[in-house]
């Protein structure tokens, strides 16, 4: 054999590698973040443009959306924490080279899916009034919670498809397409939002029911794009619609996947409970909405990152390659940081700006300012937290995440919130956040110390 056919040979086999295990870290993990980053900023844009528009109808309409969120969280808790198992286990295997396990954890990605929307069926036929009336006893945030709340829930069954579909999508390192479903649900969610809301073209005025409408249609239409590229496009993995249920691969995506739904189902129930504290006050609970549609422009792009970073982290611990595990976790964490430090900036300097992009009133501005100011301090501590579930949850110990969202969003937040509230009021109540995120920090890096001496130096 010639020299030349040995390096052809050679390039032949490197060209055949995943691209996750060969190509340089930083340009890899920037061409894996940035469609997620891109994509998770317009699920944010549209969210705070829902709010926006929601508010120009009426205060009460605003409140009855603020109450509603942590049920919509706890939708996409389950739906991402499913869609995270996937992702862990499709791209171990695929470092494993364990490629018919791959693709039946992808065929598992829609049955799951379709058990996540009987929940929310169930949840929208039947829990939706007592919910409302739990938090208010006002007739028209009661009327306008409903509303919104039925559609939502009961039309979930396109997201809760389509972000499983995502997963399974970045996990064989394809982000442009998941960038592709979340901008076609926010054109036609932004679209048609002031046209169902306000009742534009002839269509009939449904204000908040409006909303939630739109909402629907534009997830219904980024389902079709995701089933598109996951059916009809080439790629590491297959998906099977007729398979048989397999016990074994449940277990293995529900071992990260159930720690992550956890996770993530975390910060509804404290919405919810922090949401109860403050019931008192009208004021506050809007503002606690307004601000978690806001802090959502600062985290998303994390979180875009935090997508990212998973399949190269899960694939690269698969293939036993701890340079390239360490590198990319080093990367992802320090342009974390960059972002929140930027994010927390900006809520110091522009809280008033912020506040009146959802017509705030003279209360909303008095509780808000102080607020935005007090809570953001928690956004560096954050990217530290984040980053290093994402390493947890790559290499199969997605407890080790869970137990860390509970110290802060459980144990951290909510008593700490309770607390501070009945001795010193709302205003000092904010600095649960970044306590909490103090002792969130604290607990990961030192889960991280024991995971890096016991699994990773040895690698």
């Amino acid at each position: 054999m010639t020299e030349n056919n040995v390096f052809e040979e050679v390039t032949a086999e490197v060209e055949a590698e995943n691209k996750m295990g060969v190509a340089p870290v930083g340009k890899l993990l920037f061409s894996m973040a940035w469609p997620a980053i891109l994509s998770m900023t317009i699920l944010a844009l549209y969210n705070v443009v829902d709010s926006v528009f929601v508010s120009m109808v009426s205060s009460k309409a605003l409140t009855a959306v603020s109450i509603v969120a942590p049920m919509q969280m706890l939708m996409v808790s389950l739906g991402v924490g499913s869609g995270v198992g996937v992702n862990s286990l499709i791209s171990r295997r695929l470092g494993a080279k364990r490629f018919e396990e791959a693709n039946k954890a992808a065929s598992h990605s829609l049955k799951i899916a379709a058990f996540n929307f009987l929940i929310f069926l169930f949840v929208g036929i039947f829990v939706t009034k007592p919910f409302m009336a739990m938090y208010t006893d006002d007739p028209q945030i009661y009327a306008y919670g409903v509303a919104y709340m039925r559609i939502v829930t009961i039309g979930s069954v396109f997201t809760m498809n389509s972000m499983v579909l995502e997963k399974v999508l970045q996990a064989t390192g394809n982000m442009v397409g998941p960038m592709a479903v979340s901008l076609t649900g926010a054109i036609f969610n932004l679209i048609l939002d002031p046209i169902f809301i306000f009742g534009l073209f002839g269509m009939p005025r449904l204000e908040a029911a409006g909303a939630a409408l739109a909402t629907v249609v534009g997830q219904a239409a980024g389902f079709c794009v995701a089933f598109y590229l996951v059916k009809f496009k080439d790629h590491e993995v297959e998906i099977k619609l007729k398979t048989e249920l397999d016990v074994q691969t449940l277990k293995d995506i529900y071992a990260v996947g159930l720690p992550a739904i956890i996770m993530q189902a975390i910060g509804s129930i404290m919405l919810f409970g922090y949401n109860a504290i403050l019931a008192a006050s009208a004021a506050a609970v809007a503002v606690l909405g307004v601000y978690f549609k806001l802090q959502s422009f600062v985290f998303m792009p994390v979180f875009g990152i935090n997508q990212g970073a998973m399949p190269i982290l899960g694939y690269n611990f698969g293939a036993r390659n701890k340079k390239r595990l360490m590198q990319t976790y080093k990367y992802g964490l320090c342009a974390a940081t960059v972002i929140m430090a930027i994010g927390c900036l900006i809520f110091h300097l522009f809280p008033e700006m912020l506040l009146n992009m959802f017509s705030a009133d003279e209360e909303m501005l008095e509780v808000g300012i102080p607020a935005l100011r007090i809570i953001s301090l928690c956004f560096i501590p954050a990217a530290f937290g984040i980053l290093t579930s994402a390493l947890f949850q790559a290499t199969g110990h997605g407890v080790m995440s869970l137990i860390g969202s509970c110290l802060r969003q459980l144990v951290g937040i909510l008593p700490i919130a309770y607390i501070i509230y009945h001795t010193a009021g709302i205003t000092a109540s904010w600095a649960s956040f970044p306590l909490a995120e103090i002792i969130g920090l604290i607990y990961s890096a030192c889960m991280l110390s024991f995971l890096y001496k016991k699994e990773i130096k040895t690698l």
